[in-house]
């Protein structure tokens, strides 16, 4: 019986954790993060959830001479805010499988 007990704490734990987990994954989705590129000419912003939620352009980058820069300029600017959003999720997410290994998790 004494088994049994350590089992149902453990599953408790589990769906506390599970729980935390939603929680920090939802707020994480809330959040915004933003790229720049060309000295602040291109913003793109991204939710937790990677989604582009926000492209913003200076009106001096866009030159229908050079479409490719700016173009060029987009990538940059969404790669690092892509690239900020993973970080955050990999540390906010990283916290809950801290000492555990779980191949493929996060």
């Amino acid at each position: 019986m004494r088994g049994m007990g350590n089992m149902q704490g453990m599953m408790k734990q589990m769906q506390k954790m599970q729980k935390q987990m939603a929680e920090a994954q939802e707020e994480l989705g809330t959040q915004h993060f933003e790229g720049s590129a060309g000295g602040g000419m291109v913003k793109v912003t991204v939710s937790g959830s990677k989604e582009v939620v926000n492209v913003a352009l200076d009106a001096t980058v866009v030159d229908p001479e050079d479409i490719e820069m700016l173009q060029d300029l987009i990538v940059i600017a969404t790669n690092e805010a892509m690239k900020k959003a993973e970080e955050t999720a990999n540390s906010t997410m990283g916290q809950f499988t801290k000492g555990l290994n779980l191949p493929g998790m996060f």
